[in-house]
């Protein structure tokens, strides 16, 4: 047994001009996730995978908090600035570009990179009037005592 309210047989939304249940439409929102999904997944490998810089083990490591641009430079030669790769020759131009009235810069060079390319990167930033400081890591310690 039916029941309704509107007197009669049950039609009655339709023949007032009313609409069944409103019903929100999900796909625009299910697109857009599905774009933000695929944008993290791109950027996620990006931010896990930094470059990789084994820099040289000193006894003294001066500590600064100081922001400034820094060079990295691979064991196999290869220059980045701030993780982009940059041709030697340009670093002065990019950074000013970059970094407006930055005054000094980070070396990070890779223990096992070729002199020739630290001293080419050293005399350019030199050239472009900046402080050359290279990054480096402390020394342990207790490893240096077993030796």
């Amino acid at each position: 047994m039916a029941f309704s309210s509107f007197g009669g047989n049950g039609h009655a939304s339709r023949r007032r001009g009313g609409t069944g249940l409103a019903e929100i439409n999900i796909t625009p929102f299910v697109d857009v996730l599905l774009v933000l999904l695929i944008i993290f997944m791109l950027t996620a490998h990006v931010m896990q995978f930094g470059l990789e810089v084994d820099v040289p083990h000193t006894r003294f490591v001066k500590d600064t908090a100081q922001e400034m641009p820094v060079v990295s430079i691979t064991k196999d030669g290869t220059s980045y600035l701030n993780g982009k790769p940059t041709n030697i020759g340009d670093l002065g131009a990019a950074i000013h570009r970059r970094f407006g009235k930055a005054k000094g810069v980070y070396v990070s060079a890779d223990k096992e990179a070729i002199w020739d390319v630290i001293a080419q990167v050293t005399a350019e930033l030199g050239a472009g009037g900046f402080q050359v400081n290279m990054v480096t890591q402390p020394e342990d310690s207790s490893a240096a005592g077993r030796r």
